[in-house]
């Protein structure tokens, strides 16, 4: 699952990037496929789930012409042309991000909760190099996403989440603590929000933020997530995740840690549904994350697909595949990134 952030690009730019010179790799000689047959596009697309028939089309069109992309950060860089192939389905169990990542990457990179704690470890690096006013910047884009203000965004959402992290050791108390307030004759619901909003730790700031993007929902995470959702009347539920198996939903402001992490630009590709009011050739989008150091390798593609207004929103990742089209030019590709 993951959370992505319109204006995130500003977290990228105000945090001071580690410094980076490495060569740009030559091209991996195995993979050298030709330019696919409208047939074997349609066949490969056939099998995803969850696409109208524009959506395919489209989809199937990028397959059958590549993607054309050159380092934005090198003029004399030449480019290259991909063809993305649907990596399969992932488990939709808030580690999906990491775990499409890993498969768009190949099977030698590191695990999915290894590629966690290695975008955590970089977004800290980053902002404890960073000079005030770019931590804060950082800071208030964490607030929006995970302590927002209620008093606002009414007009953009009917229901705002509020994530506050409970400490697994401090889950029993929490609950004696909850129980004292019914038993003065508080609503049990009432009774855990207060004592949920006193007692735990809010997602405010880059430190908070590492804590609760490290969760992926196993028995080692020291931190439980517990989810507020309020309606513009006031508390609508609370998710009290009491068998700890929440994880973190990846955000924007992870995939630009991993981005910076492997010096590779990460493109969501986004499929709108017919239901979205988008033509043809507008309905597939490909939104680039990029890395705070220099690119020095290929972009990763992670896929979102949904219809009508989920299509921006959609919250799960699953992995394309990029396999380099030598013989495709930049004239002849259906996308130049």
């Amino acid at each position: 699952m993951g959370k992505l952030l319109s204006n995130s690009a500003a977290v990228a730019e105000t945090l001071n990037p580690s410094p980076s010179l490495l060569q740009w790799p030559d091209p991996d000689p195995i993979h050298t496929p030709e330019a696919a047959d409208p047939a074997t596009a349609a066949f490969a697309w056939a099998a995803v789930s969850g696409l109208d028939e524009q959506q395919r089309r489209r989809l199937e069109k990028i397959h059958a012409r590549g993607v054309f992309w050159k380092n934005p950060r090198d003029a004399e860089a030449p480019g290259v042309a991909f063809r993305l192939e649907h990596g399969g389905d992932v488990e939709a169990d808030g580690n999906c991000l990491f775990t499409a990542a890993r498969r768009a990457m190949g099977p030698k990179t590191a695990g999915a909760r290894e590629l966690r704690q290695r975008a955590v470890r970089r977004f800290l690096e980053d902002y404890g190099s960073a000079d005030g006013a770019a931590r804060e910047a950082a800071d208030v884009a964490i607030r929006h996403l995970y302590s927002p203000d209620l008093k606002a965004g009414w007009g953009i959402h009917v229901v705002q989440e509020v994530k506050l992290l409970a400490k697994k050791a401090d889950r029993e108390g929490l609950d004696a603590s909850i129980q004292e307030l019914v038993d003065l004759g508080l609503q049990r619901e009432g009774a855990a929000e207060s004592i949920y909003k006193e007692r735990c730790m809010a997602i405010n700031d880059g430190l908070s933020w590492a804590k609760y993007m490290s969760i992926s929902g196993s028995p080692e995470d020291e931190y439980d997530i517990i989810t507020l959702q309020y309606t513009e009347e006031g508390l609508l539920s609370i998710d009290e995740n009491r068998n700890g198996h929440a994880a973190a939903f990846g955000d924007d402001i992870a995939i630009e840690s991993l981005a910076t992490e492997f010096r590779r630009e990460v493109y969501v590709v986004q499929a709108h549904g017919s239901d979205a009011m988008v033509d043809e050739n507008d309905c597939v989008f490909f939104l680039p994350h990029s890395p705070r150091v220099q690119i020095c390798e290929p972009p990763i593609f992670l896929f979102m697909k949904g219809t009508g207004w989920c299509g921006a929103g959609a919250d799960h990742y699953e992995p394309l595949i990029a396999n380099p089209l030598p013989l495709i030019s930049q004239d002849k590709a259906a996308v130049v990134l």
